[in-house]
């Protein structure tokens, strides 16, 4: 992937080399081998993976993407043993993914990487990171420095969100 935004302790920063490569559909996947880093569609990625994995005794090699109409409880098993979820928003107006990605962070309990795909645009980024993403795959046709700059959009949060569970009103 290219065009990547990722959270990082000392702030957010470019991904020069992004290892992780989206496939979209089965067609695609005949081109890599089993030990690339891939984010497959969940029920292929559930395909692809050695027994172990799926037992959750042994980590995937590959991640997975939920699209806006699947639910995040089936994939609580494997949580353990993903290195990524990315979630799609296959338009800027579809939000859907805003809500996938405060469940797994507040219900699911998804510590690791959480990324946005699809159609990611720089004014949507403050309210991701809100929500519990942590990297942005920003759309091939828009600046990815520029982009950069919507992740400072909010400078007060009146609602409790992840990275702020209490509401303004209670952190008074």
């Amino acid at each position: 992937m290219n065009n990547i935004i990722a959270l990082v302790q000392d702030g957010a920063h470019i991904v020069e080399q992004d290892p992780w490569v989206f496939i979209s559909s089965e067609t695609e996947l005949v081109e890599f081998s089993a030990h690339q880093k891939l984010i497959l569609p969940f029920s292929l990625w559930q395909k692809c993976q050695p027994d172990p994995v799926l037992r959750g005794e042994q980590q995937s090699v590959q991640g997975f993407w939920l699209a806006p109409d699947e639910e995040e409880e089936p994939v609580k098993q494997w949580l353990a043993v993903v290195p990524i979820i990315a979630l799609q928003f296959p338009s800027f107006r579809d939000g859907r993914a805003y809500t996938q990605a405060y469940v797994l962070r507040t219900r699911l309990g998804w510590a690791g990487e959480l990324r946005a795909v699809g159609d990611v645009l720089r004014d949507q980024l403050s309210h991701m990171r809100q929500c519990g993403f942590t990297s942005f795959a920003i759309r091939t046709d828009k600046s990815v420095a520029d982009a950069l700059k919507g992740l400072s959009g909010i400078s007060v949060l009146y609602g409790r969100s992840v990275i702020q569970p209490l509401p303004l009103f209670r952190r008074r």
